[in-house]
């Protein structure tokens, strides 16, 4: 049997786990992907069983692999854990799931790595200086890229922001928390941009998260000095992302 040493990407979410080799000349999927529940009690050892199984499906692909996490990573180590089992802080994922899988792994945050899609392959590809990626869910993850290259970790979710955590007022589930309207939930977004330029004077701001789907009910309403739109990949980025940051971008 013939193998391809195509990258693969893993979307490690809250609800499910997303994987497929990624051919990165086009940045789309080589074969469809495959999605996995996320388990309750979803510890690095769980996840890395879940990883076996997920790549044990794709036979003729043995290129590295890129996994997303919803934390701060730094030199494969996770730190953060807002979303996901405390367990992970700490952990050496890099190592753990190189281990369990027999494959070269490496992770990135979640945010990032569909930063680094949108910026080669969607929205922002082509755009030079400062952009501002933000994804808009259950919190506010965020990714900054000048020229392409990523400064990983930016968290700008959790800026304070009016004595509160910014993601806490100003995400997509506050928003349906507090059944807010579009222009409701625009004057709180305003708040935060502003606040953002204030701090970086980026070149453009792209939007992202599932609810980047309906941007044209509340990107119309922002009144900001910089280009605001919204991404491109959606659900594709945090696959794509991680296996370019895997192929490309993580150093031992």
């Amino acid at each position: 049997m013939t193998t391809t040493s195509l990258p693969f990407g893993i979307d490690f979410g809250g609800t499910g786990i997303k994987g497929a080799p990624i051919d990165l000349a086009t940045g789309e999927f080589a074969e469809e992907r495959v999605r996995i529940p996320t388990p309750e009690r979803s510890t690095p050892d769980a996840i890395a069983e879940i990883f076996v199984d997920l790549l044990s499906q794709f036979p003729d692909y043995d290129g590295k692999v890129g996994v997303t996490v919803p934390g701060v990573v730094r030199h494969g180590v996770v730190h953060s854990a807002a979303n996901i089992d405390k367990s992970w802080i700490g952990a050496d994922a890099d190592a753990i799931f190189t281990a369990a899988t027999g494959r070269d792994v490496h992770v990135v945050n979640d945010a990032d790595a569909a930063g680094l899609a949108e910026v080669r392959y969607g929205a922002a590809e082509g755009r030079r200086g400062l952009v501002v990626m933000t994804t808009l869910g259950t919190g506010i993850g965020s990714a900054l890229l000048y020229d392409g290259v990523l400064v990983p970790n930016s968290e700008l979710g959790h800026l304070e922001l009016d004595g509160h955590d910014a993601e806490t007022r100003a995400s997509n589930i506050a928003r349906k928390r507090e059944d807010l309207s579009w222009k409701h939930w625009a004057k709180r977004l305003q708040r935060y941009y502003q606040h953002l330029e204030m701090l970086f004077s980026p070149d453009l701001f792209l939007v992202g998260g599932g609810v980047s789907k309906e941007a044209a009910e509340f990107l119309p309403l922002l009144d900001l000095d910089t280009e605001i739109i919204p991404a491109k990949l959606l659900n594709t980025a945090g696959a794509v992302g991680a296996a370019l940051y895997a192929e490309e971008l993580a150093t031992d």
